[in-house]
């Protein structure tokens, strides 16, 4: 079979592609590693993100995406171009339709940097359409309904919410809050409580573990590995649930705050919806345990998290490639 389109969740933590009617075939972290002194690209994906905080001078390994949006153009489309190549395979002689997530508050300027990227990379053409509109696609939310329907995706780098009616977005709030803020919140923690310096792959895990919105009765407990600050040294450090819930409550503010923010800007009719409904959640950020209950209690909407939540926008882009010619006017834009 010949791929002819293929759908990229061009993530800041992980870039996700899907082919239609074959699903999500590459699920890679968004990172590359860069040799400084050739300037020559050496790995992407898996085996970037393993070399991270790893590498001598002479090697940079990072995420060329920051905050959902390009911050190095020429390493995401190198990006772009691993992923065309990967899921082409030999048969890379056909340029594929791509359709590429953005964040909803993504400027003008960014968007044509996306598209720019893609079709650099060896896209025929590319369109890009809003992570919100392409999540709730994804987590089976009629969004050409008449009717307000909410999603609120955490993600990487931003965490983004909408009210989503007739195919379009109502009310929309981006805030640039999202797992990596939540990790080096994690890391910034346990350097003043603990005085220990530990990586961002272990602050993630620590999130990832035992992890929590709410303090629980019942706490998990880990053992931290880092550098102790004051002798130097290699240490180790109990951490429970709680003191990890303590160190992200800042991030979930801001992020409830966001939410508050649309539901304070949604007509009273879509809000009546909303409230029977409920919010979705999705992204990687749904995965945090008690995250649910805590915007239920704050907002007073029941929230409920979506099946394979860090799949949703993956498989937002594959339903909208699927069915291009109806979405094209709608959700996307293209050049």
């Amino acid at each position: 079979m010949f791929i002819r389109k293929i759908g990229i969740d061009l993530g800041t933590c992980n870039s996700l592609v899907y082919i239609p009617g074959k699903g999500v075939i590459i699920n890679e972290p968004s990172v590359v590693a860069v040799s400084v002194p050739e300037n020559k690209i050496l790995a992407v994906g898996n085996e970037a993100k393993e070399m991270i905080g790893k590498t001598p001078d002479s090697i940079i390994a990072y995420r060329p995406l920051k905050d959902g949006v390009i911050a190095d153009f020429r390493v995401t489309q190198a990006m772009i171009q691993y992923f065309i190549n990967k899921s082409l395979g030999r048969f890379s002689f056909f340029k594929p339709e791509l359709v590429i997530s953005v964040p909803a508050g993504i400027t003008s300027t960014e968007r044509r940097a996306v598209i720019e990227a893609a079709l650099k990379a060896g896209a025929k053409s590319a369109y890009v359409a809003k992570e919100p509109v392409l999540s709730a696609i994804g987590a089976g939310i009629p969004i050409n309904s008449p009717s307000g329907n909410m999603i609120l995706d955490i993600g990487g780098g931003t965490s983004e919410t909408a009210v989503i009616s007739l195919g379009g977005i109502v009310s929309w709030s981006s805030v640039r809050v999202g797992g990596n803020k939540m990790d080096q919140a994690i890391s910034s923690y346990i350097k003043n409580k603990h005085n220990l310096a530990i990586g961002d792959q272990m602050a993630e895990d620590i999130k990832i573990n035992i992890g929590s919105a709410l303090p629980v009765k019942e706490k998990k407990t880990m053992d931290v590995r880092g550098r102790d600050l004051v002798s130097g040294l290699p240490r180790t450090v109990e951490i429970h649930t709680n003191e990890v819930c303590e160190a992200i409550t800042n991030n979930l503010k801001e992020i409830t705050q966001a939410v508050k923010e649309v539901l304070r800007n949604t007509p009273p009719e879509l809000s009546a919806d909303v409230i029977d409904k409920g919010m979705i959640l999705a992204g990687g950020g749904a995965l945090l345990k008690n995250i649910d209950t805590l915007f239920t209690n704050v907002t007073g909407v029941p929230a409920y998290i979506a099946d394979e939540p860090l799949l949703c926008v993956a498989k937002g882009t594959g339903i909208v490639l699927e069915n291009l010619e109806a979405y094209k006017r709608s959700i996307m834009s293209k050049k």
